[in-house]
């Protein structure tokens, strides 16, 4: 019988897990009792009683288990790290709040049978903030111009991968990963499944501007080269247009040297405009020094706190 390794990451999700632990079993057990399962929660940290109930249902049930995590890694080390703990044939990752439909689960099983190593989830509409489903189309569009790897829009990281894919996954080694990046970088050939995401079933999002920033930069800065190359097109565009004016006031100064006043304003609108550029372009380079500096400290992922119903303790983990 060949298991399904159901992950699902949390942080403040009091009012979610046990709803979720209940529609993810309810829903394996009636539509795809042929296969094993194990329902894996990985806790960032979380500050109410999200673990005081991840202890309960652990209790419970022993196909239930629990990551708890020393403090909050961040929306993308902590469920990354997850998926190389699961011990299944497969993994399905999906989010606690619900807007992740457990509905996909039976259709991911459905492709993989078919032979997808992969099988993805695609937002087509969202009942969410529809300014914020905009603002994300156009990141995603830009994104996708911009990167030299084909990005897939609208794919927030739920999905099915196969044992092979999570094989993939270990040996990448990498502490900053970006799995939506990784799919389609390195992924298999992949199967999509669109489907409206529904709004959060209860608590609030902790996707705030600083997050969802970012999110965006670690996918600029890990697949993209165009803010290195714009800055340097832009400043050899600045640095020629700056010396052709330069030129055609030396020239008028000294063709109407008594009628020619340049003045101060000249210089001081380049100076302020050439600085800005400067220190924006400077801001950008910063963000990639970021990203090469965490990658270079090559720091763990996640470090565990504490771990229920898994074979091995903490500690005794299998390294990543």
């Amino acid at each position: 019988m060949k298991k399904i390794s159901v992950l699902i990451p949390c942080y403040n999700e009091e009012e979610n897990v046990v709803p979720i632990s209940e529609a993810v079993i309810g829903i394996i057990t009636k539509e795809l009792p042929q296969y094993d399962y194990e329902l894996v929660f990985i806790d960032n940290d979380s500050t109410d009683k999200t673990r005081e109930l991840l202890r309960m249902l652990c209790a419970k049930n022993p196909k239930i288990k629990a990551i708890f995590n020393a403090r909050n890694f961040g929306q993308f080390n902590s469920p990354y790290y997850g998926i190389l703990q699961v011990t299944g044939d497969c993994v399905i990752s999906m989010v606690a709040d619900f807007q992740d439909p457990v509905e996909l689960i039976p259709k991911y099983v459905h492709e993989w049978e078919n032979g997808y190593k992969i099988v993805i989830g695609i937002k087509t509409s969202s009942k969410e903030n529809p300014v914020m489903y905009w603002l994300r189309s156009c990141y995603y569009k830009l994104i996708r111009k911009l990167s030299d790897v084909e990005q897939i829009e609208h794919f927030t990281g739920s999905g099915l991968y196969d044992r092979q894919f999570i094989e993939v996954l270990r040996n990448l080694n990498d502490p900053t990963p970006f799995l939506r990046g990784i799919v389609a970088e390195l992924g298999f050939k992949r199967k999509e499944i669109p489907y409206e995401q529904p709004k959060r079933r209860a608590g609030k999002t902790h996707n705030n501007f600083y997050k969802l920033y970012d999110a965006a930069m670690l996918s600029f800065t890990s697949y993209t080269k165009a803010g290195l190359r714009l800055a340097t097109f832009f400043g050899a565009f600045c640095g020629g247009v700056s010396f052709i004016v330069a030129v055609i006031y030396l020239i008028m100064k000294l063709l109407y040297w008594d009628r020619f006043m340049a003045g101060m304003a000249p210089l001081l609108i380049g100076m302020c405009f050439l600085g800005s550029v400067q220190i924006f372009f400077i801001g950008l380079l910063g963000e990639y020094i970021m990203s090469i500096n965490t990658r270079v400290m090559h720091r763990p992922l996640v470090v565990e706190e504490e771990r229920i119903n898994f074979d091995t303790p903490v500690g005794a983990q299998e390294e990543v």
